[in-house]
């Protein structure tokens, strides 16, 4: 059932027919709703009309009752015998006289009174009790000489006549028990329901009287007629409630009701009539929604069966009902240029995805097919398949120097020759990609292969004339074959690219896949392993190259360090930093390897402290100086080593700061203000700017060692090393010269004033736990003689 749902929900022609159906059945429930609404308020409007109609009814019938009553009453007052009667104050005759009248009027209660409203005789054969329980209600009878009261738990009508002879002699006083004739008379001329409700002073409210069902007379008891409307079970009422008295005898409530049904009974026809128009609209409604539903979407069908003949690459069958002048139609004839479109467009896609579009060549897919064919055909004959990838040398530059559109004819020109070799034709030549080619030829070794690669080559030595200008184009083959080299088509291809860049790189013109080239990359694939287990495992050590004051008051004293990295490898030995350091800035691990360095240094801070170093230095990289948390790293790392922002001298290369001027400038600001040392290393031979040194808060230059340890050879390096130091003083900075091979270097840099200087003359890099050794060494030497220990030149710094 809620996959039916489901397709429903989906198909357009059950949303248009529920739309407009819908739409139609919830205007036409809005107005039987409203009308329902609108009769039923108007029937409560009339009911209340009626009910206070009713009350007015019920007032004039008890007034009417009231005057026959008192007619009576006066009677009796006027009677010669009852006022003789009375004026011999004959109590049996009065009792008499009183029974026998009261009898005639049908009196409940008659009595009479004294002028001063005290009991004299009760009518004979009635009950004394009931006239003694009118006693409390004479004054207020007196005044209006008829009254409402309940005596003895039941409604009672009151009337009082004075008896004169001709003085007032006292007072007639008759009481009419109210029955269910009167509330009949009631309901007979009103058309309302009339329940009389009583309650004693210390009793519950009961309904001696009422024309209503017995069930009905309780829910009203229960409900105690509070509100305007009251739910029986003929339906809700609406009602009126009265209090005629309220007095010492008890309270009376007389309630008028009247069922809303009969007030809308005479709307049922018109609702009846409404309600089969309604169904009659719906009928017609559902026809024309199926119609209108059926002609939308059987065009929209045609034209799904014609998009699936579309989607399996059928184009040859025209649309149906591009004839047709409306939306419909529109969407048809789009739909059928669409269909035009799209196969003019498949066959050009066709194209572009197996050839390449600037050098009309077969492309990287139409290649790769190519070799997969011919692979399944040598592997059936067991003969061999070569692959020959070329690339082109200083294409790049050829692009940056004469621009793009340069570089593509260069790239037609290369594939015209390519083509046009003779050796060429007897495969396949195709361009992969940028400046990248590759030729295929099917039953040829590896020997065979190589030859063709340097025949091949030969199509270079002739320059490329394009214009004005004559370009001489070299490039790098690589070969590889099946089965010797690779078993698949990826892995074929893969192995000649990696032969040919190893050709690039040993500058070479063409070579053979050699297994051993490519274990080397497979080793740098692992080498993030390796790095990430060395340092969880504490392979890393700590060594450090001391640096000697040359000139000021500490002269010839040990006053600081170079912290460098090495690596213990368990089954390699000690790792030359150039192994490691190189791919660590690659893929970014160099910035463990620099925290690294940073916790082991400044854990050794205070064993140097004690030797007498002012400052470590420790090399920043590139990614480093972008690592704009690097500043609160450092602080949290100082926070648990006792060792002073200032005792840490961090080194940057200036390549690291031209790389992106702005971001380095920022770092370089918030850690010179958070009191490290700055330092340039390797100054002079990068690209750094004049104006950039001026506005950088660093406090040192590093002078490149390949300056410093050329000054006795090359007088032109030892200018650059004195113009560098007077640059640096006139800066406001202090010089540290590293590459100090002998004594005279050391000689001549402390003349030409150079602060510090750093080489194996004076240390080659100790472990962190030679440091005091080396101090007690150094501070026992002669003036004449240094330390002279040797060792071949370790790899460079951490950076």
């Amino acid at each position: 059932m809620s996959g039916l749902r489901r397709w429903w929900a989906r198909r357009l022609s059950s949303r248009i027919f529920t739309l407009f159906f819908g739409l139609l059945l919830a205007v036409q429930l809005t107005v039987l709703v409203v009308v329902d609404s609108s009769v039923g308020r108007n029937a409560r409007q009339l009911l209340a009309a009626e009910l206070v109609t009713g009350q007015s009814v019920w007032e004039e019938l008890l007034k009417q009752r009231a005057g026959t009553l008192t007619l009576g009453a006066s009677v009796l007052a006027q009677d010669f015998g009852f006022r003789a009667a009375v004026n011999s104050m004959d109590i049996d005759t009065l009792r008499s006289a009183l029974g026998n009248h009261g009898d005639r009027v049908k009196a409940t209660v008659t009595a009479m009174l004294a002028p001063d409203l005290s009991l004299l005789a009760v009518a004979e054969g009635q009950d004394d009790a009931v006239a003694r329980a009118l006693q409390p209600l004479i004054p207020g009878l007196a005044q209006s000489g008829n009254a409402l009261a309940v005596v003895g738990e039941l409604p009672y009508q009151l009337v009082m006549a004075p008896v004169r002879s001709p003085l007032l002699s006292g007072y007639v006083v008759m009481g009419f028990a109210l029955d269910q004739a009167l509330l009949r008379d009631m309901k007979r001329v009103s058309g309302l329901d009339v329940v009389m409700l009583v309650r004693a002073p210390a009793g519950r409210e009961r309904a001696p009287l009422a024309t209503l069902a017995a069930s009905d007379t309780g829910a009203l008891l229960l409900h105690g007629a509070a509100g305007p409307e009251l739910p029986l079970a003929a339906g809700p009422h609406l009602l009126r409630s009265m209090t005629p008295a309220d007095g010492p005898g008890g309270r009376l409530r007389v309630v008028l009701l009247r069922a809303v049904a009969d007030a809308v009974a005479p709307y049922r026809p018109l609702q009846a009539t409404l309600a089969a128009l309604t169904l009659a609209a719906l009928a017609l409604a559902l026809v024309v929604s199926l119609a209108t539903a059926r002609r939308v979407t059987t065009p929209l069908r045609s034209l799904v069966r014609a998009s699936e003949r579309v989607g399996r690459g059928d184009y040859a069958q025209a649309l149906e009902h591009t004839h047709r002048e409306d939306e419909i139609g529109e969407l048809a004839r789009s739909f059928d240029h669409m269909r035009v479109s799209i196969a003019s467009n498949e066959d050009a896609i066709r194209k572009l995805a197996f050839w390449d579009p600037l050098t009309g060549l077969p492309n990287r897919a139409q290649f790769r097919d190519a070799v997969q064919a011919a692979i399944a055909v040598a592997a059936q004959g067991h003969t061999p398949v070569a692959v020959v990838m070329l690339d082109l040398d200083r294409f790049k530059h050829v692009n940056d120097v004469l621009g793009y559109a340069f570089g593509d004819r260069l790239l037609k020109g290369v594939a015209a020759r390519l083509a046009a070799h003779p050796l060429c034709r007897q495969g396949l030549v195709a361009r992969l990609s940028g400046d990248e080619f590759a030729l295929l030829l099917p039953r040829c070794g590896a020997v065979q292969a190589l030859a063709v690669a340097e025949e091949v080559a030969l199509v270079f030595h002739l320059p490329l004339k394009l214009d004005d200008h004559t370009v001489d184009v070299a490039a790098g083959f690589g070969v590889a074959c099946f089965p010797e080299h690779a078993g698949d088509v990826d892995t074929l291809i893969n192995h000649a690219e990696v032969a040919m860049y190893a050709a690039k790189r040993k500058t070479r013109m063409a070579m053979v896949y050699d297994p051993a080239t490519d274990a080397a990359s497979a080793l740098t694939l692992s080498l993030l392993t390796e790095l990430r287990h060395a340092l969880e495992h504490d392979e890393l050590r700590l060594f450090l190259q001391p640096k000697i004051a040359l000139n000021g008051p500490r002269a010839g004293e040990l006053v600081g360090a170079e912290a460098l990295v090495r690596w213990q490898h368990p089954q390699r030995g000690m790792v030359p930093p150039m192994e490691f350091i190189p791919f660590a800035e690659q893929t970014g691990f160099v910035r463990q390897l620099t925290l690294w360095m940073l916790e082991a240094t400044a854990r050794e801070w205070p064993r140097l402290q004690a030797l007498g170093l002012e400052r470590v230095s420790v090399n920043l990289s590139t990614r480093d100086l972008m690592d704009q948390e690097l500043p609160a790293k450092l602080r949290a790392l100082l926070q648990r080593h006792p060792m002073p922002a200032q005792a840490l001298c961090l080194e940057i290369t200036e390549s690291a700061i031209m790389d992106e001027p702005q971001r380095a400038e920022a770092t370089l600001n918030a850690l010179s203000e958070a009191g490290y040392k700055l330092s340039i290393d390797d100054f002079g031979t990068g690209y750094s700017s004049l104006a950039y040194l001026k506005r950088l808060p660093v406090d040192e230059l590093k002078i490149d060692k390949s300056f410093v340890m050329a000054m006795g050879r090359d007088e032109d390096d030892a200018k650059i090393v004195r113009s560098t130091i007077d640059l640096a003083h006139n800066l406001g900075l202090t010089v540290v010269a590293e590459g100090v091979e002998n004594a005279a270097t050391l000689a001549r840099l402390a003349a030409l004033d150079c602060d510090e200087g750093q080489g194996y003359h004076m240390s080659r890099p100790l472990p962190a736990g030679e440091m005091t050794a080396f101090a007690d060494q150094w501070a026992g030497r002669t003036p004449a003689a240094a330390p002279t220990a040797r060792a071949t030149p370790s790899a460079a710094a951490l950076v």
